[in-house]
């Protein structure tokens, strides 16, 4: 109720047009074909006669009743509008829209129909009522306060809509939606294509060839009665219109890519199409034309159609500098940074708790000027991961720099499991969704006392009295027979799980070969190793480490029972005792409870965890976590906008599962129903 009293600009307008639809019986009987129609409809030949009354009383009547549902659905911009920006200005934009519809319409008219313009001349003669020039005025301004970039894409939607309708259709209301939105677009100028970003130039002509390819074909199937001419149904050029489609269904990707060649070979054909209107129009006009009329057939459709493409090839010049991807092109300033560049920039500047994650296989790297962005390319996103690597001071430059190269590639720029600096760097109007926190426990000063550690505690005492012995080592230290051993028990954790292990921000045995990482392992009386622990190395500005970050958790079945609080526990201690500052004990992936209106990716997430819950237990493993009482900081997801969710989300499955195959993400599925079951 609070809603609707803040409307009454928008619920008088809409009660007026009921009542006038009871009294004069509009709402069940053609009004078009009442006797007072031609009192108080309004038109050019309204105006002649004299009825110049006619913009005020034909707004509150509609001509055909199934008419009333799209006329009182156009109300709701006008609704949008006054909660937006109060009753006065909603009521302004729909008294001047809808008067500057309906005068200039008839002003128009009354140019063109001394030409020898048939449809001029037709609608010259055309009466109209209705308040769609006033509710499409407010459509747009409603628009206009859309954030970006929903704004663009809105008027791209209606300035479309009220074009197509106008070309292909053209009635005197289609003139007056196409002037009424035009007003707004003038006044307002709240439509900026070249400051918008190339990505949305570049879905702009994407989704304008795609429609022209639509349109074409919709006018073969249904008949039109526009601007330039009258069409029957499947009585339009096919020829001409399948190799349009074909060729626009071709070049669309490539546009939407911001492939040079697709840009070229567009304006090409939009050239051709243009030429090929011109050639009509000067044998329509030339003293031959009654002669060559029947050779040239049909052309109102490639008429009308031309002129879309006429619109469409000022815009593609327009933004011309969005159109200079090359196909697989490398990201950033050659020469690409090599792995050993990657750890010669953690040693120099330092980095995050995820950054040694950054020098693993399957990660590409974009040089910036003062730095260097790990990322992974799937699914035509360009999937960073964690912070950009390099100066402190130069790091939300690096961020703008990784974001511009992978626009200009054809990419989806996207930031997961990146800190709060990076997600004050990237540009305003994008999104971001927490995907986790990062656990740190602080190592100065580090005392397993007290009630809150009795679990710890209990780990490390229970182990000593079973004779349970931790050794800090490095892998490719070890001998054959415990690698050997630790191989068998990730092979039974990953033969258990139904999908092979998980990649990206989640190690195997492979990474933990390297010599840098440490591995702590839990050795019992008899030799064998109980379970094991990866710990990555964090670097400091100064070039030591400077703290450890968890990464491999394996246990042997059957083994010590609190092996994993033993092993972080015993870490704790002996990281601590050599001079550490912190230890991450990471954050589990897609664990994060989210606010009520995170959002739709956040849905996603919420539902993959639950999915992946009884396979790889990430709830589990941040409840277990929280027995070392960390502090958290939080990661995000950085993104465009909701657009970009499907194909991140594409890109995330692909760069945490690789190598998974369809029948093991069903084998995993089935896992789940039997879990349910149990």
């Amino acid at each position: 109720m609070r809603v609707v009293a803040r409307l009454p600009g928008t619920l008088t307008l809409v009660g007026l047009l009921l009542v006038a639809g009871v009294v004069w019986q509009g709402l069940w009987r053609p009004f078009e074909e009442s006797t007072v129609f031609d009192a108080v409809a309004y038109g050019l030949p309204a105006f002649t006669a004299g009825r110049w009354w006619t913009p005020v009383t034909g707004t509150f009547f509609v001509d055909q009743p199934w008419v009333y549902v799209f006329t009182l659905a156009s109300f709701g911009g006008m609704a949008y509008l006054e909660l937006r920006r109060g009753t006065r200005v909603a009521l302004a934009y729909f008294a001047v829209g809808q008067l500057f519809a309906v005068l200039a319409s008839a002003l128009l008219l009354l140019v063109l129909s001394p030409l020898p313009w048939v449809w001029a001349q037709e609608q010259a003669l055309a009466l109209d009522v209705g308040p769609s020039g006033g509710t499409l005025a407010c459509i747009a301004a409603a628009v206009g306060l859309l954030r970006q970039p929903w704004r663009v894409r809105a008027w791209l939607v209606l300035l479309g809509a009220v074009f197509v309708a106008l070309f292909f259709w053209g009635a005197l209301a289609d003139l007056e939606h196409a002037l009424a939105v035009l007003l707004v677009l003038f006044v307002d100028r709240s439509l900026r294509i070249q400051r918008t970003t190339i990505r949305e130039q570049r879905l702009i002509a994407f989704v304008v060839a795609l429609t022209l390819g639509a349109v074409e074909l919709i006018t073969v199937l249904v008949p039109t009665d526009g601007m330039f001419g009258h069409t029957d149904a499947v009585g339009g050029p096919w020829i001409d219109v399948a190799i349009d489609v074909v060729v626009v269904l071709f070049f669309a990707d490539g546009l939407r890519r911001g492939r040079r060649w697709a840009w070229g070979w567009t304006l090409a054909y939009a050239l051709l199409n243009i030429a090929t209107a011109i050639l009509i129009v000067g044998i329509l006009v030339s003293p031959f034309a009654d002669d060559l009329r029947d050779s040239v057939g049909d052309t109102s459709v490639t008429l009308a159609t031309s002129a879309l493409w006429l619109l469409f090839f000022v815009y593609l010049v327009w933004v011309r500098r969005a159109f200079r991807a090359r196909r697989r092109g490398a990201l950033g300033i050659p020469p690409a940074p090599s792995i050993a560049d990657v750890k010669a920039e953690l040693r120099r500047t330092g980095g995050g708790t995820l950054s040694w994650m950054t020098t693993w296989d399957g990660n590409s790297y974009a040089r910036t000027t003062n730095g260097i962005v790990a990322f992974q390319r799937r699914s035509g996103v360009a999937l960073a991961l964690a912070d950009p690597l390099g100066p402190e001071a130069s790091r939300a430059a690096s961020v703008r720099e990784f974001i511009d190269a992978s626009e200009r590639a054809g990419l989806v720029p996207c930031f997961f499991s990146a800190g709060g600096a990076t997600k004050d760097a990237v540009p305003a109007g994008w999104r971001s969704l927490v995907v986790a926190d990062d656990t740190i426990v602080d190592l100065p000063g580090l005392q397993f006392t007290g009630k809150k550690w009795n679990s710890v505690r209990t780990a490390i005492n229970r182990a000593g009295r079973e004779e349970m012995t931790f050794r800090m080592t490095r892998l490719a230290d070890e001998p054959w027979g415990v690698q050997q051993q630790l191989r068998a028990i990730s092979e039974m954790w990953v033969g258990d799980k139904g999908l092979p292990e998980m990649g990206f921000t989640l190690g195997t045995l492979d990474e933990a070969m390297d010599p840098e990482v440490c591995l702590a392992l839990a050795i019992s009386p008899r030799g064998d190793v109980d379970g094991f622990l990866s710990w990555l190395p964090v670097y400091g500005a100064d070039g030591g480490v400077r703290g450890w970050t968890l990464d491999l958790m394996r246990r042997r079945e059957g083994g010590f029972g609190p092996v994993m609080e033993f092993l972080i526990g015993s870490s704790a201690q002996h990281f601590s005792e050599a001079g550490a500052e912190v230890l991450s004990l990471s954050g589990a992936p897609l664990t994060h409870e989210h606010p009520p209106d995170a959002g739709p990716i956040a849905d996603l997430t919420d539902k993959l965890a639950g999915i992946l819950e009884p396979v790889y237990g990430f709830q589990s493993l941040h409840r277990f976590k929280e027995k070392f009482h960390p502090r958290y900081e939080t990661m995000y997801l950085l993104y465009r906008d909701e657009s970009d969710l499907t194909r991140i989300g594409a890109a995330l499955t692909r760069a945490f599962l690789p190598d998974a195959t369809l029948r093991q993400f069903a084998g995993a599925g089935l896992e789940l129903v039997r879990g349910d079951k149990d």
